[in-house]
């Protein structure tokens, strides 16, 4: 879907009035490998008094300018942010059949899906990225960030999000009691994630032990905090974000 960029410090302050002004990155395209295949991330400091970091996880058109600008975004509040790259540097699909395929991809290769994310987080580390991170994704992105919560494979996370993301988990897969706590963002009006997935999540996460938020935003689509999309839910997008800024103050 056509996503529109206005400047970071605009969307802070929730004063999203369209129509948006050009973003411009603050930050730096990193180029790296990961199993000798190339990738492109993003990575922005906050600084010497940064707060921790966190790994921002693209959805299913792959890293563009709105994982940069929310990347940005984290950064104006005190955090290094990387966002990872997990499709391939220049591989950025448009169709909707090339983003399925590329997801799908990913979604029937758990262990490729978990390398990827791990050496986009190491290359954060080797960045300079504060050790102490949260990982968080939007819609393909939140499922792969609950992939890595459920494999217990990343060290020193403090917390996990997903904003719309998929909430299944897979057969032979499970949440341990040693899981960091876990932060949801759904709307809704949501008909790609159900309902009925949110509340098999809680009872998993109950069961396991895991401290856990879930903020289910009323009237708010599927992809609620794409800006200037069609799904695009105002109300829902600024409190769902002033949500997870408050969570982040608690884990980092």
């Amino acid at each position: 879907m056509k996503k529109i960029l206005l400047p970071a410090s605009a969307l802070a302050l929730f004063t999203l009035a369209l129509p948006a002004m050009a973003f411009s990155p603050a930050g730096e395209n990193i180029a790296y490998s990961v199993n000798d295949e190339d990738f492109q991330g993003y990575f922005i400091s906050a600084g010497d008094n940064t707060k921790g970091s966190v790994l921002i996880v693209h959805d299913w058109d792959g890293l563009d300018d709105y994982e940069r600008q929310r990347a940005d975004m984290l950064a104006d509040e005190g955090y290094d942010v990387f966002a990872v790259d997990l499709y391939g540097k220049g591989n950025r699909p448009q169709a909707v059949e090339d983003k399925r395929a590329a997801t799908n991809r990913l979604y029937q290769d758990r262990e490729r899906m978990r390398a990827l994310t791990l050496g986009g987080l190491a290359q954060a580390r080797e960045q300079g990225a504060a050790g102490q991170t949260v990982i968080m994704g939007y819609c393909f992105g939140g499922a792969v960030a609950l992939e890595i919560a459920r494999s217990g494979e990343a060290d020193n996370i403090a917390a996990y999000t997903s904003f719309h993301g998929g909430l299944t988990t897979p057969d032979g897969q499970s949440y341990s009691s040693e899981t960091a706590p876990i932060f949801i963002a759904h709307g809704g009006a949501d008909t790609a994630v159900s309902l009925e997935d949110v509340a098999t999540l809680a009872e998993e996460l109950e069961t396991a032990g895991v401290t856990y938020e879930v903020g289910i935003y009323s009237g708010a689509p599927h992809a609620f905090s794409v800006f200037g999309s069609d799904a695009y839910h105002e109300r829902a997008d600024q409190r769902s974000w002033a949500a997870f800024n408050t969570w982040l103050d608690e884990m980092l």
